[in-house]
């Protein structure tokens, strides 16, 4: 035998060498993958064009909008300041990345798991592993994926942001931080409210378009409702026509009729469309204007008819105290008190 025959052939020698073996497994592994990164490539492309559009159709929408607006001579009130703007590009963008990183695990999960089945690692113990592990997550963890999925609404749908005043139902203040997980809430008197977005079943926003100022106005039973009526309306348009509050009131003051009858007063209310958030001081001007207007028109707010109680009887129960003439008498002729000797003087 020569010594040429006994040496192992190339191929026997290293697989790697074989263009069966690189052809075979090696060739498919990297078609996954390179179908994966595409793929990969191409879903998020399409989303971030799909929220860029979604961001300009809105803005083109509020557009449209505003020329209808003022056709019809009314004042726009949604806001198109910059802060809405920027809330309206951070919402698509906020969107757009929660769906390209979903997009993104969802790709790779799958190509490592056909991967590591051509290697020839049997899948099945690693999927029913996978499975309990999920369904134990799904029971210890379900509170926080229901806080981050409220997040990613909460966001998307734009129910509130940045700077709004809100109420969430156990807590109502300015949102000064809005999270997947935490919104952040502080109230009139300073505290900070950490609301996870799960727990928010309703949503009040006092900041989105416009907001109303509603006064209740109550003056005597007696009045002359058309005259009356017509000095509150007086006196909300020289507060409209006031140049420190004329941009922070969108229309012209408005009178409901008579809102309420009791046996002292009637009430009539007056409402403004003002800008978000100014609806409080609004009211609170117009209120001193009405002050000065009414005194000035001899119209008096009625007082609530009440029952003071003053003294005891010496049975123990309290009565309403009621003057007499002989209490009258006592007071004048005896004023100093009983005597020294006590007892009353004569």
């Amino acid at each position: 035998m020569s010594p040429v025959a006994s040496l192992p052939s190339l191929k026997d020698a290293s697989p790697l060498l074989d263009w069966a073996f690189w052809l075979d497994r090696p060739l498919k592994i990297v078609i996954i993958v390179v179908v994966a990164i595409v793929l990969n490539y191409l879903i998020r492309r399409l989303i971030r064009r799909t929220t860029d559009h979604i961001a300009a159709g809105e803005a083109a929408a509020l557009s449209k909008e505003r020329k209808k607006a003022e056709k019809g001579g009314r004042r726009w009130l949604v806001q198109e300041s910059p802060i809405a703007v920027a809330r309206r590009t951070q919402r698509a963008q906020t969107v757009g990345s929660v769906l390209r990183s979903v997009t993104t695990i969802v790709i790779t999960t799958v190509v490592l798991l056909t991967v590591l089945s051509q290697v020839g690692i049997n899948m099945g113990p690693i999927l029913a592993s996978a499975g309990i592990v999920g369904v134990a997550l799904g029971f210890g963890a379900q509170a926080l994926v229901k806080d981050y999925l409220s997040g990613i609404f909460l966001v998307a749908e734009d129910q509130f942001g940045i700077g709004d005043y809100v109420d969430l139902g156990e807590a109502a203040g300015t949102v000064e931080a809005v999270g997947l997980r935490i919104t952040q809430v502080r109230d009139v008197d300073g505290t900070l409210w950490h609301v996870r977005n799960g727990e928010i079943l309703r949503v009040g926003n006092f900041s989105q378009g416009w907001a109303r100022a509603v006064l209740d106005i109550p003056v005597p039973y007696d009045s002359d409702v058309p005259e009356v009526s017509e000095t509150i309306m007086a006196s909300a348009r020289k507060l409209q026509k006031d140049p420190q509050w004329s941009h922070e009131i969108l229309d012209d003051p408005e009178i409901w009729g008579v809102q309420d009858l009791s046996g002292e007063s009637m009430t009539i209310r007056l409402v403004f469309r003002t800008q978000p958030l100014q609806q409080w001081a609004v009211a609170r001007a117009m209120r001193a204007q009405l002050k000065v207007d009414l005194d000035e028109a001899g119209v008096r707010i009625p007082l609530v008819q009440q029952t003071v109680i003053r003294a005891a009887n010496p049975a123990g129960f309290t009565t309403a105290h009621t003057d007499t003439k002989a209490d009258a008498e006592t007071t004048e002729t005896d004023p100093a008190g009983p005597a020294p000797g006590g007892t009353a003087r004569d």
